[in-house]
């Protein structure tokens, strides 16, 4: 059950951004786990939104290996900023804002499975004029770090594989430049703060989980361990966002079961 107070506080900046000539860009950030695309899903069937998410606009498999050949090997794996097609992002944006009654405009889809980007027709369409575009992202709003804070590894992923800082510095230069770029046009955001990063681990594991058809306490620990070392690739940038290193207009603090914070 998604919390009445986080729909409503979607539904607030759609509303306080609507007029009839535009329809509102609102971004819905979050660490892994924390309930973001659930929240802009729930939220766009209540107001007759469009909804996709950064992982709907990952680069291709073919794309991030490239990129891995020529920028750093960490490029390969999806998710930290550079493996995202912002282009691809921006125009079905601008698509939905140009949209009339009778419109249906592709949503893009990526096949996590596959780790690929979908075939175009079996893209999800959305029909009609939307109220609002809701876009979920867990680096969205990110704001880049300075340089003092790369020259250290953060966790082991770093140390090992990122000895030279070539990786988070690149992906630290995605978010000061093309990043903010996209992020600036979105008319509000609202973050929902996870309460550590020690919790991003278990709200992944209890996705991880979900989809295996188990409870979290069934979870294999070899798995829990692949999920420990995978979430490092995002340690970085969850950490900073924590600690204030993102652009956000509303921010809700979570509890441990994602519920709002109330002390």
């Amino acid at each position: 059950m998604i919390d009445a107070r986080l729909l409503d506080a979607v539904g607030s900046l759609v509303a306080a951004h609507a007029r009839p000539d535009h329809i509102p860009l609102i971004g819905v950030a979050g660490a892994q786990g924390s309930g973001k695309t659930t929240l802009a899903r729930a939220a766009a069937e209540r107001l007759g939104a469009a909804c996709l998410s950064l992982d709907d606009v990952y680069l291709t498999r073919a794309r991030r290996e490239a990129k891995s050949r020529a920028v750093h090997p960490l490029f390969a794996v999806r998710g930290p900023p550079g493996t995202h097609d912002l282009a691809l992002l921006e125009g079905t944006i601008t698509a939905l804002r140009a949209t009339d009654p009778d419109s249906l405009t592709p949503l893009p889809a990526f096949d996590k499975l596959a780790d690929d980007r979908r075939p175009w027709v079996d893209w999800p369409v959305f029909a009609g004029r939307p109220s609002a575009v809701l876009v979920d992202g867990w680096c969205l709003g990110a704001t880049p770090q300075p340089e003092a804070d790369l020259v250290a590894p953060i966790n082991a992923l770093e140390a090992q594989r990122d000895g030279q800082g070539i990786w988070r510095r690149a992906v630290n230069a995605n978010l000061a430049g093309p990043y903010a770029q996209a992020f600036a046009r979105f008319d509000a955001v609202l973050f929902l703060k996870a309460p550590s990063f020690d919790a991003v681990l278990d709200w992944r594991c209890q996705q991880e989980a979900g989809l295996m058809g188990l409870s979290p306490a069934d979870l294999p620990p070899a798995r829990r361990a692949a999920l420990a070392v995978f979430i490092q690739h995002f340690e970085r940038i969850t950490r900073s966002m924590l600690a204030g290193g993102v652009r956000a207009d509303v921010t809700i603090a979570l509890d441990e079961h994602r519920r709002p914070f109330s002390p």
